[in-house]
């Protein structure tokens, strides 16, 4: 354990990655947007999805911890398998507070009307329909799971190189588009559709959460093979 926390140490080190570039990102979305409601010339709630920018950053850093901390990290004579698990703390502790952030942010837009001009941009009604808890479950989980597609992508391409990775991606892409292919042809988009409905934000989040440590088990097979 404490091998691990020292991961996590070395991870922050750079407060910026996990902290102020999140937090600038965040708060230049909330203030762009502030500026677009503004100017709509109407007094119904408006909504956007400015928020969601620095979750996307996540993405970003998920790669960074890989390409750019791992290789630090052996010549410190730190193991894989600490290095791993430090780094994956560090992802749920930055998912964590990002999520804590967007909750401040919903509450500062509920008090104050959404900043006197009805316009939102963390209390979107269908992710808080579960309340603050369920909220936060969103928002941590589009967050963590955001990191791990960018640390296992990080990893396939520094376990087996460019071509494998994008033999990966191509894959994954024509997956996605047979399950469409078939939704199409069997007439079941209406069943998707009611069943995301049915689902809401939160059951969405707690299946993203399983997707993202099923991403995370690929990530630690391939990371025995990574080449700092």
């Amino acid at each position: 354990m404490r091998r691990t926390l020292n991961v996590i140490r070395l991870q922050l080190i750079n407060r910026q990655t996990f902290i102020w570039v999140p937090l600038i990102i965040l708060g230049s979305a909330v203030i762009i947007s502030i500026l677009i409601y503004a100017m709509i010339p109407t007094d119904g709630p408006k909504y956007g999805g400015g928020g969601q920018a620095p979750l996307w950053y996540f993405f970003a850093i998920g790669l960074s911890a890989m390409t750019l901390t791992f290789p630090f990290s052996q010549a410190m004579s730190i193991t894989r398998r600490d290095f791993f698990f430090g780094t994956m703390l560090t992802a749920i502790l930055g998912s964590a507070f990002l999520g804590i952030v967007f909750l401040i942010g919903g509450g500062i837009e509920t008090l104050t009307n959404g900043y006197g001009i009805n316009g939102y941009v963390f209390y979107l009604p269908w992710l808080w329909e579960a309340g603050p808890l369920g909220a936060f479950t969103v928002y941590f989980a589009l967050a963590l799971f955001l990191f791990v597609v960018g640390f296992t992508g990080a990893t396939i391409y520094k376990s087996w190189g460019p071509t494998v990775l994008t033999i990966a991606s191509v894959g994954l892409g024509l997956i996605l588009v047979g399950l469409a292919f078939l939704a199409t042809r069997l007439e079941l988009w209406d069943e998707v559709w009611r069943g995301i409905l049915d689902a809401g934000a939160l059951g969405l989040a707690l299946w993203g959460l399983v997707a993202t440590a099923v991403l995370a088990g690929i990530s630690f097979l391939a990371f025995r093979r990574a080449i700092p």
